[in-house]
């Protein structure tokens, strides 16, 4: 081969992997878009059952196309809290199994009929661009991404064709296992995609090409970017929690063993491959692809039961640091699925909420018991859910700069709510005021007048327990009685005011309390209204 054909076969070869991967993400990114529903819903039925776990690893991967993403997610949600480290564990073992379907897509451009798959590309282009609903459009964008795969992988494969004399010389030299091994790490550590690097070797067998001596050789790369495909997740954990550590290190101690295990198995058998796939398939590619399948599936079924030990090592090698860190939902890593960030971004507006309505429970505390000492606590909630509603903002612009224009309605009603409870501290900052005044004037409120305000403020914690069950649940019928509630504590606010009019004409309320006094109701019904907003943004 002369330098120009060199030069040639990387330009072919390069361009025949751009359009693969670029097939790839629109499949992925848009079958996400699509499935956003049922990818949240997974992750939502985490139990302490292995099997559903794995399952649920495995049918994630399958949706999105991509261990990397699945496991970064699951290393994500250990970080933040919502899945253990068992639980992790099998997610993990299943996701390595969905990812075993790309290569077996990958494996079908050996058959004829995946030309005809080409024309996919105009099919779904044309769909895009003449369907108005999302729906139709993000599927003529997975039809698009589906050919631009086949389109990739014929390019890789007629580059290799091209060339094949010079390149099957090159590579069948190379029979060390342990440099085939070393070199399948690589360069799945390299594109950080071990669908990728499958899918090249799927292309070159297509081609006609063989590694080494045309026996076991090729699974040695194949065991190789297993491990390579752990890089991701390990590379996003280095700045989380102890147990996000932890998970990363799960999955290279499973991909590691199983692929050591493995290793020694293909040593011992010289003639693995042409004794079982090669016997059992026709296809070079499909072989290359059945054996990654089988690999991991035999990996999750020898190792699963052993998850416990997989756990008890992990937290032998990294220990816990004792440091108090907030509680928070949000994690860089799920910014790459819209969908969980916006259902973490509502569990985060939660807390905040909590917080917010915590800062209003002991200010309004404070003004009951006339306690200036319960003043300073409030003060602290305040400031704590200051400190949540700009960690949430900052969450939102980002999710906000790479989402998709459909998610763009929930993003912004989610800056609408935040606002929102916001409003709520600031209504508990205000009750602070009242509290200082009273107890600076010498304000006087008597016993029954405390106990009108108080059945508002109880009719507004019944109105917030709905509110936060309507958020988290998604049941519309809960609006009915929120507005009912609504409704109550107008007629409330309406009440003890035309109550105080009356008491300041008979001389039993002094006219330098009116200011605290209506102004402090007045805020109770703004709380209320702005639980309302809240609550009907669910609608529809």
């Amino acid at each position: 081969m002369t330098f120009g054909e060199l030069i040639m076969f990387t330009v072919r070869l390069l361009a025949g992997t751009g359009v693969f991967l670029v097939g790839v993400h629109l499949l992925t990114a848009n079958i996400e878009q699509l499935a956003t529903g049922k990818i949240k819903d997974l992750f939502e039925k985490t139990a302490d059952r292995r099997l559903v776990n794995v399952g649920i690893g495995a049918a994630t991967t399958a949706l999105i196309q991509s261990s990397g993403v699945t496991t970064v997610l699951i290393v994500g949600f250990v970080n933040v809290g919502i899945v253990n480290l068992h639980q992790a564990a099998a997610m993990i073992m299943g996701a390595n199994i969905g990812t075993t379907i790309t290569a077996q897509i990958a494996a079908l451009s050996a058959f004829p009929v995946t030309t005809y798959i080409q024309i996919f590309v105009f099919i779904g282009m044309m769909m895009s661009m003449a369907c108005k609903s999302d729906n139709l459009q993000k599927t003529g964008f997975i039809l698009s991404g589906l050919g631009l795969i086949f389109i990739g992988l014929s390019l890789m494969s007629d580059a290799m064709k091209y060339n094949r004399d010079a390149i099957q010389h090159m590579f069948e030299v190379v029979t060390n296992p342990f440099l085939l091994f070393g070199i399948g790490i690589f360069l799945t550590a390299l594109v950080q995609s071990s669908s990728a690097t499958t899918s090249v070797i799927i292309a070159m067998s297509v081609a006609g090409l063989t590694i080494g001596t045309g026996g076991n050789e090729v699974l040695f790369i194949i065991l190789g970017t297993n491990i390579g495909s752990c890089v991701t997740a390990l590379m996003s954990s280095f700045t989380s929690s102890a147990n996000a550590k932890r998970a990363g290190l799960i999955h290279l101690m499973f991909n590691t063993f199983g692929s050591v295990l493995f290793f020694i198995l293909l040593m011992c058998w010289p003639d693995f491959m042409n004794d079982t796939f090669r016997t059992w398939f026709g296809s070079a590619a499909t072989e290359i692809a059945m054996f990654h399948t089988f690999f991991n599936v035999t990996c999750t079924i020898l190792f699963l039961p052993f998850c416990n030990i997989f756990v008890k090592i992990s937290e032998l090698l990294i220990s816990e640091k004792k440091e108090e860190t907030a509680v928070t939902y949000l994690d860089e890593r799920m910014l790459s699925s819209a969908s969980i960030a916006i259902s973490q971004l509502e569990k985060e507006m939660i807390l905040l909420s909590d917080t917010a309505m915590d800062a209003f429970r002991t200010a309004y505390r404070s003004f009951y018991k006339k306690d200036k000492s319960l003043i300073e606590p409030s003060q602290v909630l305040i400031n704590q859910a200051g400190g949540i509603y700009h960690t949430i903002v900052n969450y939102l612009i980002r999710l906000s700069a790479q989402s998709k224009l459909s998610d763009e309605e929930n993003i912004s009603t989610l800056h609408n709510n935040v606002g929102d409870v916001m409003r709520i501290a600031e209504i508990a900052d205000n009750f602070t005021k009242y509290t200082q005044r009273s107890i600076r004037h010498d304000l006087y409120f008597s016993d029954s007048v405390k106990a009108e305000i108080d059945a508002m403020v109880q009719r507004l914690e019944e109105m917030y327990a709905l509110t936060k069950r309507l958020i988290l649940e998604k049941d519309e019928g809960l609006l009915v009685q929120i507005d009912q509630a609504e409704q109550d504590i107008d007629a409330f606010r309406k009440k003890l005011l035309n109550r105080h009019m009356e008491r300041l004409h008979s001389g039993e309320c002094k006219p330098e309390c009116s200011s605290v006094y209506i102004n402090l109701v007045s805020n109770l019904e703004r709380l209320g209204d702005h639980l309302t907003y809240i609550a009907h943004t669910v609608e529809g």
